[in-house]
């Protein structure tokens, strides 16, 4: 079923105009269905795109598009990855090692950077593989057929 390109309303095939929100679609309800690359990028917002990315896993409207769970496994991942760092392995080096907090605001740094170059990726429909971590985003994709 088609949706609404601004809303996401659900709208039939022959719809000119959605019902909620009067945005023209166009003919065949091309424009209807959910863009699966705004979804993507916004499995990658730092800090909160696990929201998003919990939102593609859970809902219907994308469960046949691989590549926007694919971003949504590997968003969480990436989210996981900063929460072990952030919670656990910082408190350790703070602790044992020592480290100055100048490191830890550049490995803040990376995080953002790599969740914006990822946005960029998926909003481009480029399928970037992070090391590790897109192959625990295929792996996830694979045991959910």
């Amino acid at each position: 079923m088609p949706y609404c390109s601004q809303c996401g309303n659900a709208v039939q095939d022959a719809d000119q105009f959605c019902l909620r929100c009067g945005v023209g679609q166009k003919a065949g309800g091309e424009a209807g269905q959910p863009s699966g690359r705004t979804a993507a990028v916004l499995c990658y917002l730092p800090y909160v795109g696990w929201i998003a990315a919990i939102s593609v896993l859970a809902g219907e409207r994308y469960r046949r598009e691989r590549d926007t769970r694919f971003h949504a496994f590997q968003g969480l991942y990436l989210m996981g990855a900063w929460l072990l760092y952030s919670w656990v392995i910082e408190e350790i080096l703070d602790t044992v090692v020592g480290w100055p907090r100048m490191l830890h605001r550049m490995v803040r740094l990376v995080y953002v950077l790599v969740s914006i170059y990822l946005m960029v990726k998926a909003s481009q429909r480029e399928k970037y593989r992070l090391p590790v971590l897109g192959d625990l985003a295929d792996q996830s994709l694979r045991e959910q057929r």
